[in-house]
């Protein structure tokens, strides 16, 4: 049984612990409020826009542009978005298992790294890392998107890479909090969503079909990206809170343990105590 001093420092530290844990937790908190605002004003833009591109597409019928299909190279590029860090649960493990345990296999990809903690986790794995951003996470701009934006592009139009995807944790709510592969390049997309009317409704390009989808589809992948980047830091503060309250939680449970643990461990000592006092007494006697 722990002595009563080894008891007491037990506690004493995880005293200290629980009040990192409590104060991460409230900064997480005030984060979380600031960034949830943010994914909640990109995500209309972000959906609409990926509706409206998609739609488009479906009602031009064939057109021939490089956007539209795979490259040559066999090569896939990722977009992965993680933390610059730790402490928030799953969200980064999450975001890895996407990769490792995808259908996408290791040898085939290309990574675009956006946070500290995936590109740690990827380069152990082996994982070939074309590039990093690991800072933009910290305060996503949209001009970060499209940086990335233009850097992947121009990959896949010298052949670098034949398709680009994107990884990154979509934020539902405080709680719940999705990883997400998402197809950005080429274009996927079908009429079996459109109305009759729509599907019916010729769509004209101005200037031409090649011109326009040049213009159109950079600005979407741009927008795909800028949503993620909020949605991801949003779900990572998220992530974080949760983490930190169950911490704090086990902390309490932890230290209602052992309190009992000492208060048992006293009370053994007093009793032994009064034992050798009466012993000592009948000695003398």
């Amino acid at each position: 049984m722990a002595s009563m001093r080894d008891i007491q420092r037990r506690r004493n530290s995880i005293a200290s612990t629980q009040q990192i844990t409590k104060a991460m937790k409230l900064v997480s908190t005030v984060k979380l409020q600031r960034t949830r605002e943010k994914a909640e004003e990109c995500k209309p833009y972000f959906n609409h826009m990926y509706a409206t591109v998609t739609s488009m597409l479906a009602r031009t019928g064939i057109v021939e542009h490089p956007y539209l299909k795979s490259g040559k190279s066999g090569k896939k590029g990722v977009i992965v978005i993680s933390s610059n860090r730790g402490l928030a649960g799953g969200y980064n493990s999450n975001i890895v298992k996407m990769l490792t345990q995808g259908e996408l296999e290791e040898k085939e990809l290309l990574i675009y790294n956006i946070g500290r903690k995936g590109h740690e986790a990827l380069e152990r794995k082996g994982y070939e890392i074309a590039e990093d951003y690991s800072e933009v996470i910290n305060a996503p701009l949209y001009s970060d998107a499209v940086e990335i934006s233009q850097r992947v592009l121009k990959d896949f139009k010298e052949e670098k890479i034949g398709e680009i995807y994107l990884v990154y944790t979509s934020f539902k709510n405080t709680v719940v909090h999705e990883p997400k592969l998402l197809k950005l390049l080429p274009v996927e997309f079908s009429d079996k969503e459109l109305s009759d009317a729509e599907r019916n409704t010729p769509m004209n390009y101005k200037p031409g079909e090649e011109e326009a989808l040049d213009m159109i589809i950079p600005k979407y992948i741009s927008s795909l990206l800028y949503g993620a980047l909020n949605e991801a830091a949003a779900s990572e503060n998220g992530a974080r809170m949760q983490a930190m309250d169950a911490a704090t939680s086990n902390a309490e449970d932890m230290m209602e343990s052992l309190e009992l643990q000492y208060n048992r461990a006293r009370q053994g000592s007093i009793t032994q105590e009064l034992t050798e006092i009466i012993a000592g007494a009948e000695a003398v006697e």
